[in-house]
């Protein structure tokens, strides 16, 4: 049994519009579903829609996330440059102090990261 993300909380983003799907080649999102939805057992917050940067992936990899590498039988492609991925906000977070924080699908970014990053910081890094 799945559990599917709650609609009553995972219908807005950052901007308190209806939440834009992420992507979907590769299809991303906790509930691979395109969209950076999330819900209680999701541990890692993945809500913030990046568009990944071989830069971000070396960082994340070097803290101990590879990114890069496929592992079929999670239902993970591997990411490259330029792929869109729901990553956790506190991963950006840290690559934002760290000089290394990818640009964000701001209308894709779950309303959640608002608890982590104020929303002019996030514009920052709007695309």
């Amino acid at each position: 049994m799945s559990i599917h993300p709650d609609p009553k909380i995972n219908k807005l983003n950052v901007l308190g519009e209806p939440l834009a799907s992420c992507c979907f080649d590769p299809i991303t999102g906790y509930f691979r579903n395109g969209f950076c939805h999330t819900a209680t057992n999701d541990l890692g917050q993945h809500t913030v829609c990046a568009e990944m940067t071989s830069e971000f992936l070396s960082f994340s990899q070097k803290i101990g996330n590879d990114l890069t590498t496929p592992l079929p039988e999670m239902g993970f492609p591997g990411l490259k440059p330029g792929d869109y991925w729901c990553i956790c906000v506190t991963r950006w977070v840290e690559a934002y102090q760290a000089g290394q924080a990818p640009n964000v699908k701001i209308h894709a970014c779950h309303q959640s990261v608002l608890s982590y990053v104020p929303l002019d910081v996030l514009m920052e890094y709007a695309i």
